[in-house]
């Protein structure tokens, strides 16, 4: 792989595509193809439309997909063919609103969900959104991102942010939204014994939504124990490092050898599929949220033997609103995964870091100017 090369030049000649431009142009954070990213000029936004608003983007995070689309140009289909702005996580100000907006107002403080379905699909109408063909999804080839002064999102995917949160843990509502989608599928129900696989963002957060869910006990397990220290508030959730415990002898022994309610695979790890099967308990749920890179082995038999149920994840649906208000509920702390807060000029500082990979890094923001 050639060296990584981030860059805070002067504007390229070639900028994201835009249509009807209304505006003078304003800087963003542009991945301008594998290894090579600026800041720097894109064409304004349109006008605002009806049933639209208009934000000023306070915070974005930085995912664990930005940094891939960046050090490895692609993530499965989904290839970098042009520059593309990134960022999903967001959260902001609403600065204006288009005809027939009735429960948004101006100076609203508002997380935004990333995905814009097409509302006459089968999966939409479904409810099931998040697996429509024709979802635009922010920061995904060839839909460009948020991270920028200013965007126009649907008023539909706006959701305002109780007093509670701050606007640095609005943009944590996006990631949480996946755990929240994950528990919900699971069926948990008070009393449940959770594993979670993977003690990345993703894991985390699903182990603190899994608690927050009524969850008597969750073990959370990694190779790296400096994930750990995000959860050490959280009295019923419980660390395993694998590289020192098997987990499954762990959660037998917490059990009297029955097993866990729930599993949750949050690594995306081909190494985590080895005894994935032999820690659930008997008619238990495997929940699958990370995405492996290539085919991963099933033992068919293995979850047959004991009738496994398996769910699968794909991003979200349904589950901002209820993300929302389970991250305002005194049971949540998104805020206390924050590693660090970078400002909108000290983008590309940001992905750097990200791109590092520390194991002591949670979620890292950036503060973009002008919100």
């Amino acid at each position: 792989m050639n060296p990584t090369t981030l860059t805070t030049t002067s504007p390229a000649t070639t900028a994201p595509k835009t249509s009807n431009t209304q505006e003078s142009p304003m800087d963003a954070v542009v991945l301008e193809r594998q290894h090579e990213i600026q800041v720097r000029p894109v064409p304004g936004l349109r006008p605002v439309g009806p049933g639209e608003v208009r934000i000023g983007v306070h915070t974005v995070g930085i995912c664990g997909s930005d940094v891939h689309y960046f050090t490895h140009g692609r993530i499965g289909p989904y290839v970098v063919e042009a520059p593309m702005v990134l960022g999903h996580e967001a959260s902001g100000t609403v600065l204006e609103v288009g005809e027939g907006v009735e429960h948004l107002a101006v100076g609203d403080r508002v997380c935004m969900e990333p995905g814009i379905p097409n509302p006459r699909s089968r999966a939409a109408r479904l409810g099931m959104y998040n697996v429509d063909p024709d979802v635009q999804f922010w920061a995904t080839p060839p839909v460009d991102g948020c991270l920028q002064p200013e965007i126009i999102h649907p008023a539909d995917f706006t959701y305002k942010l109780p007093e509670q949160l701050s606007l640095e843990e609005g943009a944590l509502v996006e990631p949480f939204a996946v755990a929240v989608h994950a528990v919900t599928k699971a069926g948990l129900a008070p009393g449940d014994v959770v594993v979670v696989v993977g003690a990345g963002t993703i894991g985390v957060l699903t182990a603190i939504a899994a608690a927050a869910s009524g969850a008597s006990r969750v073990y959370i397990s990694d190779v790296a124990p400096e994930k750990f220290a995000k959860i050490e508030a959280y009295p019923t959730i419980h660390a395993v490092d694998v590289s020192r415990q098997d987990l499954g002898e762990v959660v037998r022994e917490a059990t009297d050898g029955w097993g866990a309610d729930v599993v949750f695979e949050a690594s995306g790890s081909p190494h985590a599929f080895g005894n994935l099967w032999e820690i659930p308990a008997p008619g238990g749920t495997v929940v699958l949220i990370g995405i492996p890179v290539d085919p991963v082995p099933l033992d068919v038999a293995a979850a047959q033997a004991r009738e496994l149920r398996i769910e699968t994840v794909f991003r979200y649906a349904n589950s901002y609103q209820r993300a929302i208000e389970l991250a305002a509920s005194p049971a949540v702390d998104l805020g206390a995964l924050i590693s660090a807060t970078y400002s909108f000029e000290e983008a590309v500082a940001a992905f750097e870091r990200g791109a590092e990979g520390r194991p002591t890094d949670t979620k890292i923001q950036i503060r973009v100017a002008g919100a």
